[in-house]
């Protein structure tokens, strides 16, 4: 017999209570006056049957009380009752071993392997076990199907020869997508063959960084369980580098500086670092390095200069055991330079006509580069200026010739921006939009007229759904131009006036579109020049007419680069060359790049170009620190962690066991019950005893 709750047994030690009652007499308080004695001779108390147990019975009733409720309270159980017949077929176990980055630290990859080496001893002879590590993906390397054909003696010697075989990857941990993959061919398993159990034996580090987003509202299937073995590191200080978002400013200082972030992970012993820049392939500094103290639990973020080209390879830090994130490369940031053509008769320098503040809305960050070139509507434009401009901006007439060469770029793809200024565009509207009957007025308001009826949900206003900035009434037009939107073949209004009047429209033209601004915003028309609103609606309008984004600072491990942010729209053949020194060639046509498995610097080369982008290490692996068990229970996945590695019943599920175990006989009823009759015995014994002994006592001579 076994106990749930054992230390109510120290309740039996009650049981000297009723011994210790019966023991005692209550002394006769009956005093009689008497000499003095001291011609007494004194003699010692003599044992009588006033000292002596009385009711034997009646004290073994009260013991046994004490007992049985001792009992009652500690939950007996039988462990027998737990032995079932041995299954026919023993258990599916999937091997589930992290092969992330965080698992280069010292002694993880080592101790993942005597782990599973561990549970393939303690395995049953009826089990079948496959093999899967995980990063961002789940990859097989011992499936079910292959244990199977292996000779019964193999299996486990091939299972750790693939385990010896692999080391871990650069990639994060994606620890959800994983479980669920590993419980769905459990499943699959199980359905295939009734009655068979399911088990994945987890092996992981279990850092904070591993992504569980899937795991959110997923149903875990009955009848599989989750067995986690965390493995533990020898230090747990970790001190990570990362690239630092940068700022779009065009300082000279901060153009010239590479922002790192340097983090460090709670309860560190260490606090004092070393950065700079390192030479290829050598944990050596270029440069004398910069001193940077992180407590514990908190990041910092430095400026790092740049080097001189040629002398540097990427940027270290020093100072930290860990060296799996301590390297981060980088690049000096490459603008993307993109032109905007303006068509009118405005001058640059006056601060009355649109030009004007068109170029000073487009500035220069450290990403991109905008330019705007300004045309003469009556002036031929060169093919080559037409085809490297993303957006036309036009505010006067144009002839024939440009208005075609204008709505072939549109057809192509590119976007055109018009502000009608004066009544004789009627005839370039028709040309670009391919209608016949189009007209409009220009109205000029009593007072002025409001943008009304925004449509926030179009990419143009997306950025200013917030509430925060989706005023637009502090803007006044005091003069626009009356369309009939109606007249357009499929136009698309994004605002209004509060007349009802459409401000601006969007027509699809080919594979490009059409904004027609209704008023300029040139000062003697609208205040929209001069409100905060203006900047950021060109550049809503420059980014959602197809210009090319600015290159990120840096890929991670396992992203897709998308070559036309490197190449353009080149399409000579390509080759990239790996960190490692070798070569990949890249099918003709090709517009993705997605071999990114190693931090460093890659290289793109075609006929024309050579362009170099850099991948690190996601900044999530660098949360070292271990994730409470409890956070995946939380999220419905049925675990428990083992006790030791290797053990196939965890201490916390031997509990659960015996707990339903203890519930399902509840033998606690039982002694409560005894414990009820042995009462009622002892109250019946009491109760005689007493009046014997009150007839005893009335009988007695006086």
């Amino acid at each position: 017999m076994s106990f749930l709750t054992p230390l109510f047994l120290l309740g039996a030690a009650a049981v000297g209570l009723p011994v210790l009652f019966h023991l005692i007499r209550r002394t006769n308080r009956e005093r009689n006056v008497f000499s003095s004695l001291m011609f007494l001779l004194a003699s010692p108390p003599r044992l009588t049957r006033r000292t002596r147990i009385e009711h034997l019975l009646l004290l073994l009733l009260r013991c046994a009380v004490i007992c049985l409720l001792a009992f009652g309270f500690a939950r007996p159980f039988l462990k027998q009752a737990m032995t079932a017949p041995a299954a026919s077929t023993g258990k599916r176990v999937v091997l589930l071993v992290d092969a992330s980055a965080s698992m280069r630290r010292a002694n993880l990859w080592s101790d993942a392997r005597d782990t599973v080496d561990s549970v393939l001893r303690h395995a049953a002879p009826g089990d079948q076990i496959s093999l899967y590590t995980f990063d961002r993906q789940l990859h097989p390397l011992f499936t079910f199907d292959q244990w199977r054909a292996a000779p019964a003696g193999e299996r486990s010697a091939l299972l750790s020869r693939k385990l010896a075989e692999t080391s871990p990857s650069w990639s994060s941990t994606h620890l959800g997508s994983a479980l669920i993959q590993a419980a769905e061919l459990l499943a699959d398993a199980a359905g295939k063959a009734q009655g068979s159990q399911g088990r994945i034996e987890l092996i992981t580090d279990l850092q904070e960084g591993s992504h569980l987003e899937q795991l959110q509202g997923y149903e875990w299937p009955k009848g599989i369980e989750v067995a986690i073995d965390v493995l533990k590191p020898l230090s747990a200080s970790n001190a990570a580098l990362q690239l630092a978002a940068d700022s779009d400013d065009s300082d000279a200082k901060a153009a010239g500086t590479v922002r790192v972030r340097v983090t460090n992970s709670p309860g560190s012993k260490r606090e004092q670092f070393k950065v700079g820049w390192a030479l290829s392939d050598k944990p050596v500094f270029a440069d004398k390095p910069i001193d940077i103290y992180v407590p514990a639990g908190q990041s910092r973020v430095l400026a790092v200069p740049i080097v001189p080209a040629g002398a540097w390879d990427h940027i270290l830090l020093q100072g930290d055991d860990e060296m799996f994130d301590n390297l981060v490369f980088a690049r000096p940031p490459e603008a993307v330079r993109l032109n905007v053509m303006y068509l009118g008769h405005d001058t640059e320098t006056n601060p009355k006509q649109a030009l004007y503040f068109l170029e000073r809305a487009f500035q220069e960050t450290r990403h991109q580069k905008v330019g705007v070139t300004a045309r003469r509507p009556d002036e031929l434009v060169p093919v080559a200026d037409v085809q490297g401009s993303c957006l036309f901006v036009v505010t006067a007439a144009l002839s024939q010739e440009s208005a075609k060469a204008l709505r072939d770029q549109v057809v192509a793809g590119k976007t055109l921006l018009i502000a009608p200024t004066a009544p004789d565009m009627q005839l370039t509207l028709r040309q670009l939009l391919a209608v016949d009957n189009l007209s409009f007025e220009e109205v000029r308001p009593a007072n002025y007229a409001l943008l009304s009826e925004i449509d926030f949900r179009h990419p143009i206003f997306a950025s200013f759904a917030d509430p925060r900035f989706s005023d637009f009434t502090k803007i006044h037009f005091w003069k626009y131009s009356r369309l009939n939107a109606a007249g357009i073949p499929g136009a698309h209004v994004l605002a209004r006036f509060d007349s009802g009047d459409p401000a601006l429209l969007e027509v699809l033209v080919g594979a490009g579109r059409v904004l027609i601004l209704t008023s300029s915003w040139q000062p003697d028309s609208s205040q929209l020049a001069l409100s905060s609103k203006f900047v950021p609606l060109l550049y809503s309008i420059l980014e959602s007419s197809g210009a090319p984004a600015p290159r990120p600072a840096q890929y991670r491990i396992g992203d897709v680069v998308p070559l036309e942010t490197l190449a353009g729209t080149a399409s000579s053949p390509a080759a990239v060359r790996l960190p490692d020194g070798s070569q990949v060639r890249l099918p003709a046509g090709e517009k993705n790049f997605s071999q990114t498995d190693l931090p460093g610097v890659y290289t793109l080369t075609t006929d024309t170009l050579n362009k170099s982008f850099v991948v690190n290490l996601d900044p999530s692996e660098s949360r070292t620190a271990t994730l409470p068990v409890d956070e995946l229970e939380r999220l419905g996945v049925p675990a428990f962690r083992l006790a030791k590695p290797g053990s196939i019943e965890a201490e916390r599920k031997t509990r659960f066991q015996n707990a339903e175990l203890e519930n399902r006989q509840k033998l606690w009823r039982w002694f409560i019950a005894g414990t009820l009759v042995v009462l009622l015995w002892e109250s019946w014994l009491a109760g005689r005893t007493a009046r014997r002994l009150a007839a005893s006592a009335n009988m007695a001579p006086g």
